[in-house]
């Protein structure tokens, strides 16, 4: 089978295809023929930061081939989408059962990597908020994979005002497409205050987003940016700020994992979510998928179709 796979840090050009062995699933494994492949932004920096290459996993779609002992829930044939821990810039592919959910008909793989995971991540970051119907709510990276999913959540869950936060003004057309009151820009002033932001993007947008919140404002925090809040910021308008982990509640949560995924199908079937592809590229032009989530030019999801 052919994959992708780096030897050394840095930006998209250290990408190489290869040709390897089709694994074997083992126990409580899934072996899947990749039909689509969501690239993401925490993978795009580990390949630039890691020091150590490692595999590059993330969200993927296809139908199991093959299942390993002790999988009860799936069967060669199935159509099935989950969060693949090992080499998922490939082909063929492994998957832990606890973390597979079966594609239900008249949705695509494409659709499914478009929208399980940044799904997940949206709406738990919103359910994180606590939001209350009739808010504002104010999305950053909003026209990212995740930050588009987020926006049509934050309406569909009731907010009556909802801000796209974006680096390049050119996507506000988009996003006031999906819903989205006013789209407004990074460094420039952001206009009446929110009950919550959820931000994607820390670093020196937390104070930013800290000061946008009126007061008992929500922040939640998702971004593996970084970035410091000082104390006194917090104490003057009695605002919080909270983080979301989806590893955390995958791990120590599955049944809230669980009810989030039906939701977000929900959602889709019946048309108040729609998860946008900015594009489609091959496997071997992984290198020119990243290049897009580096430059912040997407608009929705990226995604690589083996």
């Amino acid at each position: 089978m052919r994959r992708i796979r780096y030897e050394r840090s840095g930006g998209p050009e250290v990408l190489e295809l290869e040709s390897a062995e089709t694994p074997t699933p083992g126990p409580g494994e899934l072996l899947v023929k990749v039909h689509a492949i969501g690239v993401t932004l925490p993978v795009v920096r580990k390949v630039r930061e890691q020091r150590e290459p490692i595999p590059l996993g993330g969200e993927i779609a296809g139908e199991v081939i093959a299942v390993g002992d002790g999988v009860t829930d799936f069967a060669p044939g199935y159509r099935v989408t989950g969060l693949c821990f090992g080499h998922g810039y490939a082909e063929y592919a492994l998957l832990r059962q606890e973390m597979v959910s079966s594609i239900p008909d008249g949705a695509s793989a494409i659709d499914a990597v478009a929208l399980v995971r940044s799904g997940l991540i949206a709406l738990g970051a919103l359910d994180a908020a606590k939001p209350e119907s009739g808010e504002s709510a104010l999305v950053t990276a909003a026209a990212s994979g995740v930050g588009h999913l987020a926006v049509q959540l934050a309406r569909v869950r009731g907010a009556k005002r909802v801000v796209a936060a974006v680096s390049d003004p050119a996507k506000g057309e988009f996003l006031r497409e999906l819903g989205a009151d006013e789209v407004v820009v990074y460094g420039e002033p952001w206009g009446e205050p929110v009950d919550y932001v959820l931000d994607a993007v820390g670093g020196e947008l937390l104070g930013p987003a800290l000061a946008a919140l009126a007061p008992g404002g929500r922040l939640v925090a998702y971004s593996s940016g970084g970035g410091i809040i000082q104390a006194f910021d917090l104490l003057t308008g009695a605002k919080a700020v909270i983080g979301f982990q989806m590893a955390r509640v995958a791990r120590e949560m599955p049944e809230v994992y669980e009810h989030w995924r039906q939701e977000l199908w929900q959602y889709f079937a019946s048309g108040q979510v729609r998860p946008v592809v900015h594009g489609e590229f091959a496997l071997e032009d992984a290198a020119a998928a990243h290049a897009l989530i580096e430059a912040r030019a997407n608009h929705g999801k990226v995604v690589l179709v083996p």
